[in-house]
C-alpha cells in the first residue's frame, strides 16, 4: 500500500508540473527532476501507472481532445449503448447498479443500517470505502483527512452502526480496481430524488469519455438547472464508481473536483489512456 501511494503522489506531482508547463514542452529529464527521481525510474513508474508515456498522457488532456469527447457524448443514452457494443472500451468498465435507501431510511438517517469501512490502496491514492450488506455506500480518496472523512460518514449516516472491518472491505476495493472483474458492483446511496437522478445519469457516461453539465441536464430533463446539477455532482458520495470526474465544463476545462482537481485530471487521463483510439 505504501509504495502504491508514493508512486501515485509522484505521478500526481508530475501531472501538475506537466499541465502547468505544457507550453514549454518539458523533457522527460525536466519532469523526473521535478519529482526527484531518475528519468529511467520516472518513465517506468509513469508507464506502469498509465500504460503510456507522460507526453502522450498529456495529449489526451488538451482542450482540443476534450472538446472532441464532449461532442461525442451529447446524448448519454446513445453513448452508453455504443460503448456497450465495444469490447475494447469495456475492458476497464464496471457493471454498477445503484439503489436508493427507502424513504423511511432516509428520514431516520440510516437507522438500522450496519456499515463497515476500511482504508485501501488504489491507483489514485488511498481510499476510505464503506459498505452495507446492500452495497457500497461511501468511497472517498484520502489525503491526511481520515478523521474528517469518518466524521462526514457518520454525519451522512447519523443513526447507522459504523465500524471498521478492513478484511471485508478489502475484497470490495480490489473488485473496484480490478480490470478483469466480471462481478457486478452494488451501490446504496442516500440523497434527494433530484440528486439520485443526476447520479444515475453519471453512470451512463462511458468509461474514458467526458461530458458537460448541460448534457447531464438534458439527460434528466432539467436543461436549465445547471446550479442544482453542479451541486448534485459535487455531493456525490461515491468516488470513481459514480463517475462525477467525467463531467467537465462546456469549454473543455476540467474544473474542480471534490477530491482534488489534480486527481480529477489523473482519473480522466488514466481512463482515456486505457482505450484504443
Amino acid at each position: 500500500m505504501v509504495s502504491e501511494e508514493i508512486n501515485y503522489k509522484r505521478v500526481e506531482k508530475a501531472i501538475k508540473f506537466l499541465t502547468e508547463n505544457y507550453k514549454q514542452q518539458p523533457s522527460l529529464y525536466d519532469v523526473a527532476d521535478e519529482v526527484n527521481i531518475s528519468p529511467f525510474h520516472f518513465q517506468k513508474i509513469f508507464t506502469e501507472w498509465a500504460g503510456i508515456s507522460p507526453k502522450k498522457f498529456l495529449q489526451y488532456l488538451t482542450v482540443e481532445e476534450l472538446k472532441k469527447e464532449l461532442h461525442k457524448t451529447t446524448n448519454l443514452v446513445e453513448a452508453a449503448e455504443y460503448v456497450g457494443l465495444s469490447a475494447q472500451s469495456r475492458i476497464y468498465d464496471l457493471f454498477v447498479n445503484i439503489e436508493a435507501v427507502t424513504p423511511n431510511e432516509f428520514k431516520t438517517k440510516g437507522s438500522g443500517i450496519n456499515i463497515e469501512y476500511g482504508i485501501h490502496a488504489t491507483p489514485f491514492g488511498d481510499c476510505l470505502l464503506a459498505a452495507t450488506e446492500r452495497g457500497i455506500c461511501s468511497m472517498s480518496f484520502v489525503e491526511d483527512n481520515i478523521d474528517t472523512l469518518l466524521a462526514e460518514l457518520q454525519s451522512d449516516w447519523e443513526n447507522a452502526s459504523i465500524k471498521k472491518n478492513q478484511e471485508n472491505t478489502k475484497a470490495l476495493a480490489e473488485n473496484v480496481f480490478n480490470k478483469h472483474t466480471k462481478k457486478n458492483i452494488k451501490l446504496l446511496v442516500k440523497g434527494t430524488v433530484f440528486q439520485i437522478k443526476v447520479w444515475e445519469a453519471l453512470l451512463k457516461i462511458p468509461f474514458g469519455s467526458v461530458t458537460s453539465y448541460q448534457t447531464i441536464g438534458n439527460t434528466i430533463g432539467s436543461p436549465n438547472a445547471m446550479r442544482a446539477i453542479g451541486s448534485a455532482v459535487g455531493a456525490n458520495p461515491i468516488a470513481y464508481l459514480i463517475p462525477c470526474h467525467r463531467v467537465i465544463r462546456k469549454e473543455a476545462i476540467i474544473g474542480q473536483y471534490r477530491w482534488g482537481s489534480l486527481r480529477k485530471t489523473a482519473l480522466i487521463g488514466w481512463e482515456r489512456s486505457k482505450l484504443t483510439y
